[in-house]
């Protein structure tokens, strides 16, 4: 399992690649902080849920 599926490996303040509900079909990334994990398993096969900083929310796609 890649390591933005495990929730474990997120934490607030680190910076990753996330992809929001509206860009699931064009697989567009957008680039953030994290503020707070919004999944509460412990991984999940489509990428951890998040809020950014900037209040976008959507799914880890990358740890940078």
């Amino acid at each position: 399992m890649e390591s933005h599926m495990i929730r474990a490996n997120i934490k607030p303040g680190i910076t990753v690649e996330i992809v929001k509900k509206e860009d699931q079909r064009t697989g567009k990334r957008t680039q953030g902080v994290v503020e707070k994990l919004l999944t509460n398993s412990p991984n999940h096969s489509r990428g951890i849920k998040v809020r950014l900083t900037d209040g976008t929310v959507g799914r880890v796609q990358a740890i940078l």
